[in-house]
């Protein structure tokens, strides 16, 4: 029996994490996905986890992992130098540039993706009926063909402009819809036609074609139909298309409890659920909940302006940290809130996340870093 072997290269990381985290479903201005390495490098070993520190960096070395995943972007604004220094994140970097390893982020593309960083904690909660705070348009940019054919000649046609890169959706490929018609010209003096002959009206039995592309992809879908169509003069129209939200993916996560839960039992729970050493409540702890809203990391104003409709009385927040006076905000709206710690409220979506990545990596091996930590340790 013959043994299939699965070479993998940093690209396959960066493809799989574009379809569990779509880049295009980040927040504004977040430095997301390939941050370190070369793409073309082997790959045999991922090692995932919320922040490259020193330590982890040392582990990844020890362990021989060719590439990490750090949730946190380890380059967020631009750098003027890139030398090995522990004292810089641009500085660990570098150190990780140096050992061949690359490092690729998801943040917050991985925060609005399903099954996400923010999907992990609302299953820890006990919700249900979870949806994004506001849903995110994260559609390739694409294109719509509209081709008439003759009828003997557009499976010829169709299978070209298949090749160009038309004609998927989803996981299907050669996707098309025809509709039978009657095409009409008039040929002057100057033509040359196919069908029919010059200055006379031509009546021809034509398919309507019509296929989607990505808009990159227009030049070549053009260029193939024209070398594959019949006619002199080929008739296509090309038509931009909407971007639509997936009702499924953006910031942020709203849910109702399966069941009923005070303030004070949800905070308890997630103590033990996530391994959170400083959790912290906003609120009386005997309070019956309502709706939750979950916002891993830090949920800032988002549960108030972001979320539809926005926090108010009853509702709980969940997430990692707060300033002072989104707090007070928070008892102003009559609203509660529970903080997990920054750290804490991401570290849960590692194990699942690389339970998903061993499965679309087949002969990579995928392990959760030991040496991440939380750097805010109980007094």
């Amino acid at each position: 029996m013959t043994r299939t072997r699965h070479r993998h290269t940093v690209d396959s990381l960066c493809e799989v994490m574009g379809r569990i985290a779509p880049i295009r479903a980040a927040a504004e201005r977040d430095n997301v996905g390939l941050l370190v390495g070369d793409s073309a490098w082997p790959m045999k070993r991922i090692l995932l986890t919320i922040d490259l520190t020193g330590p982890v960096l040392d582990e990844a070395r020890r362990g021989k992992f060719d590439a990490i995943l750090s949730y946190h972007p380890t380059i967020f604004r631009p750098v003027s130098r890139m030398v090995p220094d522990r004292t810089e994140q641009a500085g660990i970097a570098a150190e990780a540039l140096a050992s061949r390893i690359a490092v690729y982020s998801p943040h917050t593309a991985f925060d609005a993706a399903v099954g996400g960083a923010n999907d992990c904690l609302a299953e820890r909660c006990g919700l249900a009926d979870t949806r994004p705070f506001a849903a995110a348009a994260i559609g390739r940019s694409e294109c719509k063909l509209a081709v008439f054919v003759p009828v003997a000649n557009v499976d010829q046609v169709a299978e070209a402009v298949f090749q160009a890169g038309a004609g998927r959706i989803g996981d299907y490929e050669k996707c098309s819809y025809r509709l039978r018609g009657e095409g009409t010209f008039f040929g002057t003096d100057a033509t040359d036609p196919v069908v029919g002959r010059k200055g006379r009206l031509e009546r021809v039995e034509e398919i309507r074609m019509e296929v989607v592309f990505p808009k990159a992809s227009l030049a070549d879908v053009a260029a193939a139909v024209r070398r594959s169509h019949p006619y002199e003069e080929p008739a296509f129209d090309v038509y931009p298309l909407e971007t639509l939200p997936d009702g499924r993916i953006g910031q942020g996560r709203i849910g109702r409890f399966k069941k009923a839960i005070t303030l004070g039992t949800l905070a308890r729970r997630l103590t033990r659920e996530t391994g959170a050493a400083n959790v912290q409540i906003v609120g009386k702890a005997s309070r019956k909940l309502g709706r939750a809203l979950v916002c891993v990391g830090m949920a800032g104003s988002m549960p108030f302006e972001l979320a539809d409709p926005p926090c108010g009385r009853g509702d709980v927040v969940i997430t990692g940290e707060m300033r002072h006076h989104d707090a007070l905000r928070i008892l102003r709206y009559d609203a509660m809130a529970i903080l997990l710690g920054h750290w804490a409220s991401e570290r849960p979506a590692l194990a699942p996340l690389a339970a998903r990545l061993k499965n679309a990596l087949p002969g990579v091996s995928v392990n959760v870093s030991r040496a991440d930590y939380d750097p805010f340790k109980p007094g």
